[in-house]
């Protein structure tokens, strides 16, 4: 089957590539204050990310990286120690941190929830984000914080965008494109206007690939396009007030090999709300935001394939599911001589429908049918003591009230009446932390120990996707009980100006952790069951980077990480094999070159037929080594060209968190590894104004 992904789209990047190079020829107009570094290009390609301080990384996702620059948010997050990620194929892989899965990683984009509404998560969270158009990516690990949100017990991921004041009238220009193997291209433009009064922004982004090689030349069914364009207005009457309001838009397709049916439409419509205010009389910085995203996803077994009639899905068909998730969240924060202190409220309404039909684009003839709503409400507060000259105590406490209610009639594909129709769940969730920090700026050494809990509703996928809840009761929703994690966190850092060098560690106990587990099942495949066990888990990220002189960086990490069902005293499945990755770059005046050695090592630990929603065990997975080179000229701060090879030594290779393999695209019917890409080149051009 040939796939819809028109071949006369290849002739855009060179149209976009001649606007683009017309920029830095355009003569200067005034910008903000920090102009020059918001739109100065750093001269590397990004192949780790290092902690800015403790438990906290911080990066802009803007910056080119290897492998090959990401097509979505899990990606990008795979170039910070301890993140993988479910792969399905190209693109909308599930991020995954410490082998913790799901709603226990908070995942946000400007302050705002995009929970997907795919059952099986097709449309994962980060699946709707384009690193490339945020300016920043915090990633806080553990339960060490409650600011954002509930029940982060593995931690936060926020991407989110710059609002500034313009001293002056000016204007921002910031552009990329990218072209690689099997038909990659992707370009993205980023504008913002302004005056001491308000600014206007503008970004947007378009991606795409075809089916990838993987290492021994066969064909992986993995395509995917997708399109973002988000726009906001800002009001900056002075230094001290901002109000902005925010729109966006998006969609794309996505063909899978693990899965029966694709991703045939990803529509995004986000509105928000921001407003801030600093030196508000006894309050130093007052915020609150407002949103409203929308995920409209359809999936069906012909738009990207053909229906294979000896599937479990012999026929077209097509599911559209769709999530109206509306939050917001007020925030103060005052700050004296030895104490800092912010406090808050947050709130989120997500509603959940679908509807499905057999036949080519028939759903869109069938009504909507209401399936899930759950609410949440919190109340937080977060104290930094500087209790003396190289000590902080740092400390927060949060409360959630959580609501769920099914709505579903009938349940599984026969329409049996479902048994908890109508019925609400509510639960009373507190949660908090406690972290002593030593160490000051300017010191070479710091250190940190800190104590977290979390507790964390069941969410709409262990609630609603399941086949069957524990055993005895009727389904997921009437008896499974909330997680909760208690959490050691621990690390040390140390830094010159020749040598940064850290250590992360951590420990934790689960109570009642939600674990999936799956059986052969029937004509439609798989049968699973969702039930609450004990676990506890255990592991470690290093990192270091040596600059022998300026023109040098070697650096390196590992991550590890391990899980035991305490129940049974079986390993936790989808746990990540131990990791590591080691770079050398160089960097000239003009030119710069790097390499990338990623290792992981066999995973044998490992508990067939369990796992979560998406993934499970398939059994022990072979380690691999794969090494990628890069390199790039700068033409001055505002204009680079980054070019690398991915995979430089065409390694056949499938990573241990995976799907199987779709019987739909001839693999074997036992469970089978879908294998990475082979070799890849790509080339990339970043300009700004």
């Amino acid at each position: 089957m040939s796939i819809p992904f028109s071949a006369a789209r290849r002739t855009r990047p060179a149209a976009a590539l001649a606007v683009l190079l017309a920029v830095p020829l355009a003569a200067p107009a005034a910008a903000p204050s920090d102009a020059d570094a918001a739109t100065t290009l750093d001269r590397v390609v990004v192949t780790g990310v290092r902690p800015r301080s403790a438990l906290t990384f911080e990066t802009d996702p803007r910056l080119p990286r290897q492998p090959v620059p990401a097509s979505d948010g899990a990606d990008y997050l795979k170039t910070i120690p301890g993140f993988t990620a479910i792969r399905n194929g190209g693109s909308n892989g599930d991020p995954v941190l410490r082998g913790m899965f799901g709603s226990r990683l908070n995942l946000l984009s400007n302050d705002g929830s995009m929970p997907g509404a795919c059952p099986a998560r097709m449309d994962n969270p980060l699946s709707y984000v384009s690193p490339d158009t945020y300016d920043r990516l915090v990633v806080t690990k553990g339960p060490q914080t409650v600011l954002w949100g509930p029940g982060a017990s593995a931690g936060t991921v926020r991407f989110e965008r710059d609002r500034e004041r313009f001293d002056a009238p000016g204007l921002q220009l910031r552009g990329s494109l990218l072209a690689g193997s099997a038909g990659r291209n992707d370009q993205v433009f980023d504008a913002t206007a302004g005056n001491p009064l308000g600014y206007l922004r503008a970004n947007g982004n378009r991606s795409e690939a075809d089916d990838y090689a993987d290492g021994s030349g066969a064909r992986v069914p993995s395509a995917w396009r997708k399109w973002n364009a988000d726009a906001a207005v800002g009001w900056t009457p002075d230094d001290d007030t901002v109000l902005e309001l925010a729109a966006g838009s998006g969609d794309g397709r996505a063909r899978y090999a693990g899965r029966g049916m694709d991703g045939a439409q990803f529509r995004r419509d986000s509105a928000s709300a921001h407003v801030t205010r600093r030196n508000a009389g006894d309050v130093d910085v007052l915020e609150a935001s407002l949103y409203r995203n929308r995920a409209d996803h359809v999936m069906d077994n012909y738009t990207l394939r053909d229906p294979n009639p000896n599937s479990p899905m012999p026929m077209p068909m097509a599911s559209n599911v769709e999530r109206t998730t509306i939050g917001g969240r007020v925030a103060a924060t005052w700050r004296g001589g030895i104490a800092d202190v912010t406090a808050g409220v947050d709130a989120q309404d997500s509603r959940h429908r679908t509807r499905s039909a057999m036949g080519r684009g028939a759903y869109r003839d069938r009504p909507w049918s209401s399936d899930a709503r759950l609410d949440n409400v919190g109340a937080f507060a977060e104290l930094t003591w500087k209790a003396g000259e190289r000590q902080r105590v740092v400390a927060g406490a949060r409360v959630d009230r959580a609501r769920a209610e099914d709505q579903r009639v009938t349940t599984g594909m026969m329409g049996m009446a479902n048994p908890t129709a109508g019925q609400v769940r509510h639960e009373t969730l507190p949660g908090g932390f406690v972290r002593y920090e030593h160490g000051a700026a300017g010191a070479p050494l710091g250190w940190y120990a800190g104590l977290g809990h979390a507790q964390r509703m069941p969410d709409y996928w262990e609630l609603f996707s399941a086949d069957r809840g524990p055993a005895g009761s009727v389904n997921a929703f009437s008896s499974v009980a909330p997680e909760r994690t208690t959490q050691l966190d621990v690390g040390l850092q140390y830094r010159t100006r020749r040598l940064d060098a850290w250590v992360s560690a951590y420990a934790g106990r689960l109570d009642d952790y939600l674990l999936f587990r799956y059986d052969a099942g029937g004509m439609m495949g798989p049968m699973s069951s969702v039930s609450n066990v004990d676990a506890r888990i255990h592991g470690a990220e290093a990192g270091v980077e040596w600059r022998p002189s300026p023109a040098w960086t070697v650096g390196g990490s590992l991550a590890w990480a391990w899980g035991e069902n305490r129940d049974s005293g079986r390993p936790l499945p989808q746990m990540p094999p131990l990791e590591g990755r080691w770079s050398l770059a160089w960097r000239g005046e003009h030119w710069s070159f790097g390499s990338l050695l990623r290792v992981a090592a066999r995973q044998q630990r490992v508990s067939i037929g369990e796992g979560n929603v998406v993934g499970r065990d398939l059994g022990p997975a072979p380690g691999f080594a794969v090494f990628s080179v890069n390199g790039g000229y700068h033409f001055g701060p505002r204009a680079q060209l980054t070019a690398g090879i991915d995979n430089l030594f065409d390694r056949d290779y499938a990573e241990h968190l995976n799907l199987s393999g779709s019987a739909d695209f001839g693999y074997p019917a036992d469970p089978v590894r879908i294998h990475e890409p082979g070799r890849t080149a790509w080339l990339r051009l970043d300009v700004s104004y």
